[in-house]
């Protein structure tokens, strides 16, 4: 079973930045295509973004053109680059195969406010 570790969030301010990182353990992240979720308090799970083996992206339009996704085969680890940050991101971000193949790790606490 593959364990995803998701680390980087935090607290900032609405307009600033954070970068999230998923690490897998073993090398099966490789051969998938990988999302980033988020779940805010009283909603249902969303993904983000998410990211083919080769490199091809997809976003949801509520971060496009402020969020990228990223990852390194080579790390089996993955990126999230958030930029121009709303309250409305607000959440805990999560990391998983697109398709949600694998158990879910603890995640990161992203909080945007001033």
């Amino acid at each position: 079973q593959v364990q995803l570790v998701e680390s980087g969030g935090g607290l900032v301010q609405p307009g600033g930045s954070l970068k999230l990182s998923c690490a897998a353990s073993g090398n099966a992240f490789r051969i998938y295509t990988m999302g980033w979720y988020r779940q805010a308090p009283g909603k249902q799970r969303e993904l983000v973004a998410h990211i083919t083996p080769g490199g091809s992206t997809n976003y949801a339009d509520s971060v496009k053109g402020r969020f990228t996704i990223s990852r390194d085969n080579t790390k089996n680890t993955m990126y999230l680059q958030m930029n121009s940050l709303k309250p409305e991101d607000t959440a805990v971000y999560y990391c998983n195969t697109y398709g949600n193949r694998w158990g879910w790790g603890q995640g990161t606490q992203v909080t945007v406010s001033s």
